[in-house]
């Protein structure tokens, strides 16, 4: 019975830490998800300032050169 009892035992405590990884998991997914908008969000509004042409001076070099 000791042997049944150890491994009901081992089996919770990896259900558990399945468990555990599963919600990890599952909050990095929504964080990536999260930055993957914010990246393309400034993305756009690079090339959206880019193709306005609002920071001429972006590309030349400093008065002090």
């Amino acid at each position: 019975m000791d042997r049944i009892e150890d491994l009901e035992t081992r089996i919770a405590h990896l259900t558990r830490a399945v468990e555990d990884l599963s919600d990890v998991v599952a909050r990095q997914a929504s964080e990536l998800d999260r930055l993957l908008r914010l990246t393309q969000l400034l993305t756009l509004r690079e090339a959206e300032r880019d193709a306005e042409g609002s920071s001429p001076d972006a590309n030349q070099k400093p008065p002090h050169w």
